[in-house]
């Protein structure tokens, strides 16, 4: 596996239901998340839904095209109750771990890498009673995340396609702002949540697998962290998909290239944590929009953003587009359209 880039794309909105990839799952309850929709519709219409979707959104056929695009890798998201009955409580979600199971069967015929992304966001603003608060509004509680990335670790610890596990998705870290705290998971208690699950995957599975870290949009704070020789393949991830470059000008291709400057920025402050760099998501999506541009000049100018991007992240260890698919196709977040003009060079 040593030395081989990856290059590949999202499975969002499969295994955990994402109302932006697939709305019309949402539409009749009002709901804006997954959680809401269960107490909208009640457990066993969610249940029905949640079941039909997974069953049918993604298929071996997705990954054959995947493959067939170039691409050489996909990013899975695995909720924290995908193992149902059989793991922590999950109380009214509904566990997919056989469909994680097709998903690396599929890979692993087809010729596919597979990380999975524990999908849980410390930090992340939550304000259920039932929150438990040690990782800072995780939606669950520390020793249960544990226990999934180990679970996760040990039960694809000698399959082929098991490249490697992110032990969380989305990251909101905690910084100082003059006198006071931002919201977030504070410093310390992501980087012992990050120690102790490296150490369980590598008990579960071994050195082989890589075990990567976001970065929370704060590269700086992980400077020469787990890059010590006691480490072997530690990542650090650093997401590029969301309010990024807001207040720089992308009304023409300069503005574009600034905007990729700045990615670039960060890149480099990513590098200086000692671990090799995993774009995890990104997109061909604009920061802003221009009421002056027509509809064909900001594709245009978006197929400019996506070459810029990809240019930018050939020196990555791994890069992962957005999402492999939406049901509306969304033309600067679901691959098959983003990149449906792209050689296939370009992308392998």
């Amino acid at each position: 596996m040593a030395g081989v880039a990856l290059h590949g794309v999202n499975l969002t909105g499969w295994l955990t239901l994402e109302p932006w990839v697939t709305p019309e799952l949402f539409a009749d309850s009002g709901a804006l998340d997954e959680e809401a929709l269960v107490e909208a519709v009640g457990e066993k219409r969610y249940a029905a839904i949640v079941e039909e979707h997974r069953a049918e959104f993604i298929t071996r056929d997705d990954f054959m095209r995947i493959a067939a695009r170039g691409f050489n890798a996909v990013r899975l998201s695995v909720p924290w109750y995908a193992f149902g009955d059989d793991g922590p409580e999950h109380g009214p979600y509904v566990g997919c771990i056989e469909h994680v199971d097709d998903a690396l069967g599929w890979a692993e015929e087809i010729g596919l890498n597979v990380i999975f992304s524990l999908a849980i966001n410390p930090g992340a603003a939550h304000d259920r009673e039932v929150m438990c608060r040690d990782l800072a509004d995780m939606g669950l509680s520390r020793g249960t995340a544990l226990d999934v990335v180990y679970c996760l670790s040990k039960r694809y610890a000698h399959r082929t396609g098991f490249y490697g596990i992110e032990v969380a998705d989305n990251v909101v870290v905690q910084r100082r702002v003059g006198f006071s705290l931002t919201d977030g998971v504070p410093q310390h208690q992501l980087r012992n949540y990050y120690r102790e699950a490296y150490e369980l995957v590598r008990n579960a599975a071994g050195d082989e697998p890589v075990v990567i870290m976001p970065d929370g949009g704060f590269p700086a704070g992980f400077t020469n962290f787990m890059a010590q020789r006691h480490y072997r393949n530690v990542w650090v991830d650093t997401h590029m998909d969301h309010g990024f470059g807001k207040h720089i000008d992308v009304t023409g291709p300069s503005g574009v290239r600034r905007l990729v400057d700045a990615q670039k920025k960060v890149l480099r402050a990513a590098a200086k944590t000692g671990m090799p760099v995993m774009v995890g998501k990104w997109s061909s999506a604009l920061p802003v929009a221009d009421a002056q541009m027509t509809p064909e000049g900001r594709i245009a100018l978006e197929r400019v953003y996506a070459s810029e991007q990809l240019g930018a992240y050939g020196g990555c260890a791994a890069w992962f587009f957005s999402t492999w698919k939406t049901s509306g196709l969304l033309t600067n977040w679901d691959a098959r359209v983003a990149l449906s003009s792209f050689e296939r060079g370009m992308i392998v």
